[in-house]
């Protein structure tokens, strides 16, 4: 019998999917240190403005804010520091190639611990036009006064 996997989002960057079309999802490892999970334990995380960068075969998070943790003292690290995220060679090298030659970028979707351990939702996106911002406004808005509609029926 298989084992099932124990599942806590923590963080959504919601502006990502309102900014950019998400082509593809990848999930990976990030390395911190131990004051920084005990703070994203406790939600103190946010993705908003965070962007995924490659350099020299690696691939970085930066501007991923975790506030400095409480009970830390003189082992809290800077809170904007860049860091690196744990995923095999072969993706690493295939999102640079997508992300060079198609001119797209690779943002942070969500945060989450799968069995203890803390994992990076990232995608692949293409940014929106504004038109496209209004269209899925108006999309959003349509559907929500379908569902009031039939709600009072």
């Amino acid at each position: 019998m298989p084992e099932k996997s124990i599942f806590l989002q923590v963080a959504k960057n919601k502006k990502a999917w309102h900014d950019y079309h998400v082509l593809e999802q990848f999930e990976a490892g990030i390395e911190l240190f131990g004051t920084e999970v005990k703070s994203i334990r406790q939600g103190r995380v946010n993705l908003k403005e965070s962007w995924c960068g490659i350099k020299n075969g690696e691939i970085f998070v930066n501007s991923m804010h975790i506030s400095p943790y409480e009970q830390g003292n003189i082992y809290n690290r800077d809170p904007l520091r860049p860091r690196r995220l744990l995923m095999h060679k072969r993706e690493i090298t295939r999102l640079f190639g997508e992300s060079r030659q198609q001119g797209l970028a690779i943002i942070p979707l969500s945060l989450y611990f799968k069995n203890g351990r803390a994992k990076l939702s990232i995608g692949l996106c293409k940014g929106k036009k504004l038109y496209d911002k209004r269209e899925a406004a108006a999309q959003r808005d349509a559907k929500r006064d379908m569902e009031r509609s039939f709600r009072e029926k």
